[in-house]
């Protein structure tokens, strides 16, 4: 392993740009990388981490599962905040191969656009673990594996839930569907398990897809462009009886503007979200949103496992899905321990 002393990994951090995020660091109690004395200590572990940035809850709480099984384990990160840009984390992935971190783990914001950089990392030989999210490349040996979700899952389950639940209506039931980020993976997936199961049952009809990017902010305005458009909560004149959104903050967005024009979630219209936000469990103990298929953020304790791994140069599963189960209007909370993050 390469030792560099400090004087020189700060010179090198400044030259290729690589930022560590103090607001980041405020809410998640993020030290940047120190030393105690001039150069490294081979014998420990370095990963580069790029996240996608702090969007929702969840995003954060998954950026503090992997610093705090890190911690446990004696592993150093470094950590960039991508910020919602694909150009920051190029930039990043580019600053660790720089370093000769051991291991690199990033969370794609799109599927497209890696190839290159991954080809660099492993001209480095530095093994490159996804999270999160999948990606498309020519060459699978660009990366070690993939950590994540099943997003294709996620969305059979959200279907599962209203087949349930309207298991003795007749009507049709015309859905309006918040998607995450164009190009995500998670965002496709989810569609399409929802699309496979529940578009079999002809009562179903997807009336409007829009893309919310996985935000609150956009959850408040589509459904307030909805209803400046319509004067209702419908689409050409049909109205919507149910709501799936791919991730609890465009949920949230859609109660906060729901309530303003005096509609009652979960009772006039059904809504089905993903991740098991504290915020979003909360709405759906008070009846406001009737299911949450859990996406779990604490993934850090089997990354970490994948990192070690990996930094020694053995292979490592080629997906490892991580489990959530489902919350739904039907749970009896009483019996339930607490839930959420």
């Amino acid at each position: 392993m390469l030792k560099k002393s400090f004087a020189t990994v700060i010179g090198l951090a400044a030259a290729v740009s690589f930022l560590f995020s103090a607001c980041d660091r405020k809410k998640l109690n993020i030290q940047s990388t120190t030393y105690v004395d001039d150069e490294r200590d081979g014998a420990k572990i370095i990963l580069g981490f790029s996240q996608i940035g702090t969007e929702s809850s969840w995003r954060t709480e998954n950026t503090r599962s992997v610093f705090e099984a890190a911690a446990e384990q004696g592993i150093q990160v470094l950590y960039d905040d991508a910020q919602q840009k694909q150009t920051n984390q190029l930039k990043a992935i580019r600053s660790f191969i720089v370093y000769r971190v051991d291991v690199i783990a990033f969370v794609p914001i799109v599927e497209d656009g890696w190839d290159n950089v991954l080809r660099e990392a492993k001209e480095a030989r530095i093994p490159v673990i996804v999270v999160d999210r999948k990606i498309k490349t020519q060459d699978e040996s660009l990366y070690a594996g993939f950590i994540g979700e099943d997003g294709i899952e996620e969305g059979r389950k959200a279907a599962r839930f209203l087949l349930q639940k309207y298991s003795d209506s007749t009507k049709k039931l015309n859905i309006l569907e918040l998607r995450g980020t164009d190009y995500s993976s998670m965002a496709k997936e989810r569609s399409a398990g929802f699309r496979e199961v529940l578009l079999q049952d002809p009562r179903f009809c997807i009336l409007k897809s829009v893309s919310g990017d996985f935000l609150r902010s956009r959850g408040k305005e589509i459904i307030s462009n909805i209803f400046a458009k319509e004067g209702s909560l419908s689409w050409e004149n049909s109205s919507l009886d149910i709501i799936f959104s791919h991730n609890d903050a465009m949920s949230l967005g859609v109660l906060d503007t729901l309530q303003l024009y005096g509609v009652n979630a979960g009772r006039d219209v059904t809504i089905v979200s993903i991740d098991g936000e504290k915020d979003a469990v909360a709405a759906l103990r008070e009846g406001k949103i009737n299911c949450i298929v859990e996406c779990n953020p604490r993934l850090g304790p089997e990354l970490i496992k994948l990192v070690k791994t990996a930094a020694n140069r053995n292979t490592i599963p080629r997906v490892t899905y991580v489990d959530g189960r489902v919350y739904s209007e039907n749970d009896d909370f009483s019996l339930t321990q607490a839930v959420g993050f």
